[in-house]
């Protein structure tokens, strides 16, 4: 299974096709999506129900931290007038609160099971590349899913569900790797838990290999390592132009002539100016021997220490600091005013 992205405006796109016509005319309606706050109440539902009906091994999980991963999680579901035995933990003892977030205009609400924060530096954000392995079950315990062995094929948090976009950034990659010399490799003290997600931070109303609409979904997860996204080159990371902002109100069409919005992270001139965003910006590296000296380093107003950090070869972390220029001192970047026209490499 790929996951997808829901997009609004896909939604809205196959929402306005009402009907078909047939060769004899006869009309098939197309029946419109829930309403997201009702079904988030019936998900909310659901996700309760499943926490209170099952267990995971507490004690085992603990011994094996830090170094845990998802295959030593077990879910196991309470069947007749069995109790929680001793080492194990109820899901809803475990999880506790509700975690409360906005999407799609709706308030939305979502469990976490957070078994090891990650011993790593870096975190992803909500547009980047992140190593990953996880396992996907329905609320009938049945595993649509899953990729269980670390290989050298990132995903995008930005082509992904929802719910994964506010749940990994949430968590710190591994500490450290090895090469076990048979061409695999190990991590140490990942980021593991388990998500909890409601319809609407998952497919919503669309069915998807084998995942029925409107379902809630639980993912075990183990995030390994992560890499900074710039979709557009622009020099500007993915994370800081969002993915929904479009400036200059650019479009551009699909293969079948549907218009769509040219988000700034997939813009090369935000503002529509004609001069590259990579060049009304500068970049520098800073370098420390320790992630804490990096993030010290003193900063202009109009700077910003980016959020990977990395290493080079002499072993010492090295950051970058983006400056954002601001030459007619209105409030706005030069890349996003199309009022500021300096080309900073002429």
């Amino acid at each position: 299974m790929k996951f997808k992205k829901l997009s609004l405006l896909a939604l809205c796109l196959a929402v306005g096709f009402v009907s078909c016509k047939k060769d004899d005319e006869s009309e098939v309606a197309v029946i419109p999506p829930r309403d997201r706050t009702e079904q988030q109440a019936a998900d909310m539902d659901s996700l309760q129900v499943y926490l209170q009906s099952h267990y995971y091994n507490k004690a085992e999980v603990e011994a094996a931290l830090p170094n845990v991963g998802i295959n030593d999680i077990k879910i196991i579901e309470i069947t007749g007038d069995e109790t929680v035995p001793d080492g194990y933990e109820s899901l809803e003892t475990a999880v506790g609160a509700p975690i409360d977030t906005t999407y799609a205009d709706i308030e939305y609400q979502y469990y976490v099971l957070k078994i090891n924060q990650g011993g790593g530096y870096n975190s992803p954000t909500i547009a980047d590349d992140i190593q990953i392995l996880y396992e996907g079950f329905s609320l009938n315990d049945v595993v649509f899913d899953g990729k269980y062995y670390p290989d050298s094929n990132p995903l995008d948090l930005v082509s992904l569900i929802p719910g994964w976009r506010f749940v990994i950034p949430k968590y710190n990659t591994s500490e450290s790797f090895s090469d076990n010399g048979d061409g695999t490799v190990s991590f140490s003290n990942s980021g593991v838990g388990v998500m909890f997600l409601p319809s609407g931070l998952a497919y919503f109303s669309n069915a998807t290999g084998g995942i029925a609409a409107y379902s809630p979904l639980v993912f075990k997860f183990e995030l390994l390592q992560m890499g900074q996204n710039d979709h557009d080159n622009d020099g500007v990371p993915s994370y800081l132009e969002g993915l929904t902002e479009n400036t200059d109100e650019d479009t551009y069409a699909d293969a079948y002539g549907y218009l769509y919005p040219r988000y700034d992270y997939l813009d090369s001139d935000d503002d529509g100016d004609g001069v590259l965003t990579k060049n009304e910006i500068t970049l520098r590296k800073v370098t420390g021997l320790t992630v804490e000296e990096v993030k010290m380093e003193p900063l202009d107003n109009d700077e910003v220490l980016l959020n990977y950090i990395g290493k080079n070869s002499d072993g010492q972390f090295v950051g970058t600091i983006l400056k954002l220029y601001d030459s007619n001192g209105d409030g706005t970047p030069d890349y996003l005013d199309s009022e500021a026209t300096t080309n900073r490499n002429e």
